[in-house]
């Protein structure tokens, strides 16, 4: 049966990348500059193909989404990475987090996280390690470096990346309570050492 949901997946993964077809290093060869890229071009993409099913998402009018695993994982894409592309530079941005992270936490009550592929697990994962909560952050680590202890060894690297980045935001929560490269979007006052901090290399995600 067609899911709603499946071209989102299929251009979040590639169309063999999510389940079976291809392994987690191949999928992230192939589509980490559209995860990570930050491309004026593949925001538009993202904003024309998906930019009414974010505001639906937004609007928590996908709840029918929410019942399976692949559902669920498209949910929080909706709610915690597309729109950080579709709204980059902009409070919206972060508009999603609030309804992502009670999501990502059900889910995984319900353990289908365990019913993804690893690669896709990274997505579920990362709700948690954008939150500013340091409860969140240690939990985020935790799963992240399960999935690196399951890694595959042609694999490991891969993961080891991801959980060293969990640990840098894990970091920063632990110093700051909140992330400081957001304070400019969002409208908040840095603090002397926050400013500082900015200055730094990586600092900024």
């Amino acid at each position: 049966m067609y899911a709603p949901w499946q071209p989102l997946l299929d251009w979040w993964f590639g169309a063999a990348g999510g389940g079976s077809g291809a392994t987690a290093a191949e999928v992230a060869a192939s589509r980490t500059a559209l995860w990570f890229g930050k491309q004026d071009r593949q925001d538009d993409q993202a904003r024309e193909q998906f930019g009414a099913l974010v505001e639906q998402a937004l609007a928590d009018q996908l709840q029918d989404w929410q019942r399976e695993p692949e559902g669920w994982l498209a949910t929080l894409l909706l709610l915690d990475q597309l729109p950080r592309m579709i709204f980059r530079d902009t409070p919206r941005a972060f508009a999603g987090d609030s309804l992502a992270r009670p999501l990502a936490l059900y889910g995984l009550t319900q353990g289908w996280d365990q019913q993804l592929s690893p690669i896709q697990r990274v997505f579920a994962y990362l709700v948690l390690e954008h939150a500013e909560e340091p409860a969140l952050q240690n939990q985020a680590v935790r799963l992240f470096s399960a999935l690196y202890q399951q890694a595959a060894d042609a694999e490991r690297e891969l993961f080891a990346g991801y959980l060293d980045y969990a640990e840098r935001h894990q970091q920063v929560i632990a110093r700051f309570g909140r992330f400081p490269h957001r304070n400019q979007i969002l409208g908040r006052p840095s603090s002397t050492e926050e400013s500082a901090f900015l200055l730094e290399p990586g600092s900024r995600f």
